[in-house]
């Protein structure tokens, strides 16, 4: 299925560009947010990888520690197609590590060694930090100004496409499931269910943003605190809570789908219901899986946004919350191609 074309949050860009030629033009830094305490069986590894997915690495750790992979544990998914850095643990209870060089190779590069009490967990992240080279960007007035615009102003907070599969095949994945196909690998699995939740968001946020409706809080709609995932649904929209929202302490948000109330009410749930009515099927399969109501914001600002021209189009550099994605603020830039799909494609 084709993916729909998701609403603009600054009208559809003019220029075009090409990411990911080479490894070097998508770089990302992991925030973990916290250091490592110094001590205990965990071994955290700070791994700079290039041309690797994540999961490809800790199997490469598994073997070199002589553990199994359960052993081997990491905060987030990193790309494949790029230079990325991040940190690995791997439990050696009373055991010192195998010699670090047996680990390394030209596309894995062993940054830094310690000690940490408990296991790296999934999703315990703060954020990552990315450098990317556009390339065919010419940086003239127009493109200055929308990223200007973007640095205040923020994007919508989309899931990426890599979420949903080559032409969406994993929301269809997730329809068949959903219709009684049985799934036996548990990695496809919540693969399927992510891509369909992640569906239903972007269709809200979209509505939202064609109905102008993201710079207006409705009756009953639930909030989000800047920089957090708690949330709250204010009684009523009084001069307190408008004034926290122009003041960017609160954002609006938008489903999750699961099984629960909402917690948007009134004028709030009623647009979202109007737009997740037509995915039924989807948020029926969803409750079914035992997923939970959840929220996300819908917009997300590119914290410490910078740019320069580079020999060959526009270098940019900025910061995501965990779970935001670069291609989400790229999108509002240019018409952006990823040059790693027609190399997949060879």
């Amino acid at each position: 299925m084709a993916l729909p074309q998701w609403s603009y949050l600054h009208g559809q860009p003019s220029q075009k560009g090409v990411i990911r030629s080479q490894p070097s033009d998508f770089k990302v830094v992991e925030n973990l947010g916290y250091e490592a305490d110094g001590q205990g069986e965990h071994l955290f590894l700070l791994i700079e990888k290039t041309g690797l997915n994540t999961t490809y690495v800790a199997k490469l750790i598994a073997r070199w520690a002589g553990v199994t992979s359960r052993e081997v544990s990491y905060a987030g998914l990193k790309d494949r197609h790029g230079v990325t850095t991040q940190t690995f643990s791997v439990q050696l209870p009373g055991r010192e590590a195998p010699e670090i060089r047996a680990l390394e190779s030209e596309q894995l590069k062993v940054l830094s060694v310690t000690r940490n009490s408990k296991k790296l967990r999934r999703g315990a992240l703060k954020g990552n930090c990315f450098t990317l080279n556009i390339q065919g960007l010419n940086l003239d007035p127009a493109l200055e100004k929308r990223l200007a615009t973007i640095k205040e102003c923020g994007v919508p907070n989309y899931f990426g496409e890599q979420r949903f599969g080559h032409q969406g095949g994993n929301i269809e994945a997730a329809r068949v499931m959903f219709g009684g196909e049985k799934v036996k690998n548990r990695d496809k699995r919540s693969m399927y269910l992510s891509a369909a939740r992640s569906y239903i968001f972007n269709n809200v946020v979209s509505e939202r943003i064609q109905a102008s409706l993201y710079q207006q809080p409705l009756a009953g709609d639930a909030f989000i605190l800047f920089g957090s995932k708690a949330g709250f649904t204010p009684e009523s929209l009084d001069n307190e809570i408008i004034d926290r929202f122009k003041q960017r302490d609160i954002i609006l948000s938008a489903p999750m789908w699961g099984k629960g109330l909402s917690k948007a009410k009134d004028q709030a749930l009623a647009f979202e219901s109007s737009v997740v009515d037509n995915d039924a099927f989807l948020c029926q399969g969803l409750e079914n899986a035992g997923l939970k109501q959840e929220r996300r914001a819908i917009l997300v600002w590119p914290q410490s946004l910078a740019w320069q021209e580079s020999t060959d189009g526009v270098r940019i550099s900025f910061s995501l919350p965990a779970g935001s994605y670069a291609t989400s603020v790229l999108r509002e830039l240019a018409l952006i191609s990823d040059a790693s799909l027609s190399q997949e494609a060879k």
